[in-house]
C-alpha cells in the first residue's frame, strides 16, 4: 500500500481523491465569499496577474484545470473570443457545478467537464496554454499531472501554475498565525467548516516549494520555467514553456 499526505495526516494514496472532494463538496457554496475573505481580495488581483502574463490573443485554444467557480475562465475567454475555446474542467463536481452556473449567469457557455488531471482526456497538442490555479496541491501524484499538462500542450505551449508557495522568512511566523489561528475560525463562521481551512493551511506547507516546483516542471518536459513571486511568496506564479 502506498501512502500520502492529506494535509498532516498520512492516508493510503487511493484515499486522497475522497478526501479532497470532501473538503471541497463542504466549501463550495462559500468558497468565492471565503477567498475574498481569507485573501483579503488578494487573490483577484493574483489572477489578474495571472491573466496578464497569459498573453493570450483571439483563437487561442486553452484548458482551465481546477477552473471551480470559474474566474480564469471567464477572464481567458474574453481574451480568445469567439474563435477561441477555453474548456473549464473541475475533478470536483460540485464546485464545477458551481462554476458552471456562475458563467451561464453571466451568459457566458463554455465546454465543461469533469475530469481528473492525472487523465486528462484530450489528445496531444490540443491546447496552446493549460492553467492550474490552487489546484495543483491538491492532486496525489503531481509529477503525473504536470506530465499530462505537458502532453495536451503544443509545443511552445506555456503553463500556468498559480498556487501557494513557500512565503519569506521575515513573514513565516505571523502568515503561521494568520493561517492556524484565523483560517479556521473564519471557516467555522462563515463556511461552518473549520476543518477544511485547517486542512488548506497544512496542504500549503506540504506543497513543494518554488525552486522544486519548477524542477518538477522541467522533468515533466518544460524546457523553460519562470518564477513569479507574489505577495513576498504566499503565492508563486510558474510559467513553464514546453520544448
Amino acid at each position: 500500500m502506498s501512502s500520502t499526505h492529506f494535509g498532516y495526516q498520512t492516508v493510503d494514496e487511493r484515499e486522497k481523491a475522497s478526501h479532497v472532494r470532501g473538503v471541497f463538496d463542504s466549501v463550495a457554496s462559500k468558497y468565492d465569499v471565503m477567498n475574498d475573505l481569507m485573501s483579503m481580495g488578494m487573490h483577484r488581483a493574483w489572477k489578474a496577474y495571472t491573466v496578464a502574463v497569459a498573453n493570450l490573443k483571439a483563437g487561442d485554444r486553452v484548458l482551465d484545470i481546477a477552473g471551480g467557480t470559474g474566474d480564469l475562465s471567464r477572464a481567458f475567454a474574453k481574451k480568445v473570443g469567439e474563435t477561441g475555446m477555453v474548456v473549464h474542467t473541475d475533478i470536483n463536481e460540485a464546485m464545477l457545478r458551481q462554476g458552471r452556473n456562475r458563467l451561464l449567469d453571466e451568459g457566458l457557455i463554455l465546454p465543461t467537464n469533469l475530469c481528473d488531471a492525472e487523465k486528462l482526456p484530450y489528445k496531444a497538442g490540443s491546447f496552446d496554454l493549460v492553467s492550474v490555479a490552487f489546484g495543483l496541491r491538491n492532486m496525489t501524484h503531481k509529477d503525473v499531472a504536470l506530465a499530462e499538462m505537458c502532453r495536451v500542450l503544443r509545443p511552445g505551449g506555456r503553463l500556468l501554475v498559480l498556487e501557494f508557495s513557500k512565503v519569506a522568512a521575515p513573514l513565516q511566523k505571523p502568515y503561521d498565525w494568520y493561517s492556524f489561528k484565523v483560517l479556521p475560525k473564519l471557516g467555522q463562521m462563515i463556511a461552518g467548516d473549520a476543518e477544511s481551512y485547517r486542512y488548506l493551511a497544512e496542504s500549503i506547507r506540504m506543497h513543494p516549494g518554488q525552486q522544486e516546483l519548477k524542477a518538477m516542471m522541467k522533468t515533466a518536459g518544460f524546457g523553460h520555467v519562470d518564477v513569479h513571486n507574489l505577495s513576498a511568496g504566499v503565492v508563486a506564479l510558474h510559467v513553464g514553456i514546453k520544448c
